[in-house]
């Protein structure tokens, strides 16, 4: 074992710092890094952060942006109470069935049943939400309606 007087730093892991303005000698002497002439090359601050020189900044270019996005959303893929009238009476209708009769395209966004039009066969319909009409108009049919927990599918 190393004694912790004869320990020695790693190749690289110290650097010198760098210090300017110190005469010509110094590595870093005439223009200290600073380049030739010009606004940058001047003590005091520089433009100020986003400047470009005159040309419309960035910022000014992009359009307005207003209000807040939430990242966190849960989008619902929508399925009104009428295109259930696709399936037979008695028929349990879940995400999957609804991709096999084509009434939509994905089950990896959670189902959300709404109310436009009509249902006229009692279903039992699975879905991850319900507008309360829509609930009632299924219940009505005498059907039953079944919040359930959206599995996230991958792919």
């Amino acid at each position: 074992m190393v004694s912790q007087n004869k320990l020695i730093a790693a190749p690289g892991s110290r650097k010198k710092k760098k210090i300017v303005g110190r005469g010509d000698s110094s590595g870093h002497g005439n223009f200290s890094g600073r380049g030739c002439k010009g606004q940058k090359s001047r003590a005091g601050s520089g433009p100020r952060p986003g400047f470009e020189g005159g040309q419309l900044p960035l910022i000014k270019r992009l359009p307005e942006k207003r209000g807040f996005t939430n990242i966190f959303r849960t989008e619902y893929t929508p399925v009104n109470v009428e295109q259930l009238n696709a399936f037979t009476a008695n028929t349990e209708v879940t995400a999957e069935n609804l991709v096999a009769a084509g009434i939509i395209k994905s089950a990896k966004q959670p189902v959300k049943i709404l109310a436009g039009g009509e249902i006229t066969r009692p279903l039992t319909v699975k879905a991850a939400k319900f507008s309360a009409s829509a609930k009632a108009k299924i219940e009505a049919a005498g059907g039953k309606a079944e919040e359930v927990a959206h599995a996230a599918k991958a792919g």
